[in-house]
């Protein structure tokens, strides 16, 4: 995990990052004295009980209980792993990670470069699209679409000018050279000659951004009415984007798409924007209509089911049953929404409101039920070759699932569709062959954490003295002894927090967390400081604390010698022992709180 990449770095990353910044992109903060609060993005409630600590750097839900550092957020609210929430913050801070499978630095730095380029032709595009007259005819194109310039403004849509060389020449003022600004895929150098022009001309531009909302490539929609033109232009494979393994608008979308543990898959960029804007936001749309495996890989981080929406037109309908392959294999429940032709999910917004969009998500049919009916409408089941072929079509697709559940249920519902005896389907389907499936060793459960109690208060408030009193510790480590805690979470905190670093420093919260193995232990830490209000005298008041769990610690040793005392099989000179401890440990009570041997 964290061990591909040193603490070294991990702290680097985690200074560079600061926590209010990065949770409050995605969380409305407040602040409330020095901290700020929101409602807790991981439960839903009504009064903000989530606690965003800048001088600590953590963060700690009152309700949930959820808290960490800046990693811990980006692993729960993005559900990703600890390793890839490092490489997203290290991203964004463009510290440059040298991992064991990491890229050269050359490669680094040619990566970085070409996104600085994507970033800045990004922002050109969109000032031609706000202000030049170059950018008047797709002005007019989203004013026709009903496209809104809040849309414009969160999807950074631009417009590229309808030059051969406007592009080549923006370059060349920026000092770019052109040869990167090609491997960019901006532009094209003319075949046998060392000249270059423009790849993206008279478009509406979308940028293309990877998970992490950076640019990485660009789709272009013809403005001009010429039928010699693509109607749309995609940026090449480049080496910061590959077209099968990126999803459209998965960095604005994976949040809801989270929530809702739910994709809705659109065929085209204005379909997922008319979609985003009426409120459906957990929506994606892959580059063109093939959906990937790696696009279903992606999804399935975020979701366990996926609603296809394609066009209803055949080249919509065709995508959607090829799609079903990596779908299963990635695991995903699959549904298919068809819009009612003409429609479009963007036409369809337009005219009937996102309420009616969202309903018609709600009644998506399973995808075998869509693929029957399309079978049925495809085929001539009057005749005996295309009852046929329905039948075995439906047996090819059935049987990829895997279940001999779904196997019966579509071998009774597709008999029923042709008017067939439903034995004649079932044998039908046992004369196709299932595909073979790759055996999958399968992980051993693991039993789930037994649920830890509350610590004592004594001992709840020497950890939270401890944490936020940097200066105590070495005070601390002279006089605790370790067997006065009887939580076990607190004593292991506790322990790793007396214990000095080889520099002679003593660990703080934040590098306490990395060291944490669990949820419950990470949550008590950030509980312990999220509240910053001052505490008097707090040297006294850890001493008070300490002497007290000196005490209790003394106690439960005089009530275990007064149960041994108890017994009557007792020997005499036992029996004197045992009274000879008890007489030590009143003495000790009595005793002001001393250091503790070795220390």
């Amino acid at each position: 995990m964290s061990g591909l990449v040193s603490p070294a770095v991990i702290e680097q990353i985690r200074s560079a990052s600061d926590i209010v910044d990065i949770i409050g992109s995605s969380v409305p903060l407040k602040r409330a004295g020095a901290n700020f609060v929101a409602l807790c993005p991981f439960h839903k409630e009504k009064s903000p009980s989530f606690n965003v600590n800048p001088q600590r750097q953590t963060f700690h839900c009152f309700g949930c209980n959820k808290g960490g550092d800046v990693f811990t957020f980006i692993v729960e609210y993005e559900g990703v792993s600890f390793i890839d929430a490092v490489r997203r913050l290290a991203e964004r801070a463009r510290i440059p990670l040298a991992t064991e499978t990491g890229a050269a630095p050359q490669d680094r730095h040619l990566k970085e470069t070409l996104l600085d380029i994507n970033e800045q032709i990004a922002r050109r595009w969109q000032s031609v699209l706000t202000n030049d007259t170059a950018g008047q005819i797709a002005r007019d194109y989203l004013h026709k679409r009903a496209v809104s310039e809040d849309a414009v403004k969160l999807f950074r849509l631009g417009c590229s000018p309808d030059a051969w060389d406007d592009t080549v020449n923006w370059a060349k003022s920026k000092g770019f050279e052109l040869p990167l600004v090609e491997q960019a895929g901006l532009i094209i150098r003319k075949e046998g000659e060392d000249r270059y022009y423009d790849r993206f001309r008279g478009r509406l531009m979308f940028p293309i951004c990877n998970e992490q909302g950076r640019v990485i490539g660009f789709s272009g929609r013809v403005l001009s009415g010429d039928e010699k033109t693509a109607k749309y232009v995609n940026s090449p494979e480049t080496p910061i984007f590959t077209k099968g393994k990126v999803i459209f608008g998965l960095d604005k979308s994976k949040r809801p798409i989270l929530d809702a543990q739910q994709a809705i898959v659109c065929e085209g960029q204005l379909d997922l924007i008319a979609c985003f804007m009426a409120g459906v936001q957990n929506v994606v749309a892959p580059q063109g209509t093939a959906l990937t495996a790696d696009h279903a890989r992606i999804l399935k981080r975020y979701a366990d089911e996926v609603v296809l929406c394609f066009d209803s037109d055949n080249a919509g309908q065709n995508a959607t049953v090829r799609a079903l392959d990596d779908l299963l294999a990635s695991g995903l429940a699959i549904r298919v929404a068809t819009v009612p032709a003409p429609h479009d999910p963007d036409s369809f917004i337009k005219e009937f409101g996102g309420d009616a969009f969202r309903q018609l998500i709600e009644r998506a049919e399973s995808f075998f039920d869509f693929y029957l009916n399309r079978l049925c409408a495809t085929n001539d089941v009057a005749s005996d070759r295309g009852r046929v072929a329905v039948a075995r079509s439906m047996a090819e697709a059935v049987l990829k699932s895997g279940s001999a559940v779904l196997a019966d249920t579509y071998a009774q519902k597709t008999a029923h569709r042709l008017g067939v005896a439903v034995d004649a389907v079932r044998a039908e389907f046992k004369r196709v062959k299932a595909p073979a499936k790759a055996a999958e060793p399968k992980p051993e459960a693991e039993a789930a954490p037994a649920p830890v109690a509350r610590p004592s208060t004594h001992e709840f408030w020497l950890l939270k003295l401890l944490l936020l009193e940097d200066d105590l510790a070495e005070h601390a480590a002279g006089y605790l002894d370790p067997s006065w805690l009887q939580h076990p979470v607190v004593s292991h905190i506790i322990s790793l927090r007396l214990h000095p670093s080889e520099e002679g420093g003593y660990p703080r919260a934040t590098s306490l967390l990395a060291a944490l193995p669990d949820p419950s232990s990470r949550s008590l830490v950030t509980e312990a400081v999220s509240d910053p209000r001052p505490i008097p005298d707090p040297k006294r008041q850890v001493d008070d604390l300490l002497k007290r769990l000196r005490d209790l610690f003394i106690d439960r040793q005089m009530a275990g010698l007064s149960r041994n005392l108890a017994n009557p099989a007792l020997g005499d000179a036992d029996r004197v022992q045992l009274m000879q401890q008890q007489s030590r440990l009143r003495e000790w009570k009595r005793q002001p709180l001393a250091p503790v041997d070795g220390a």
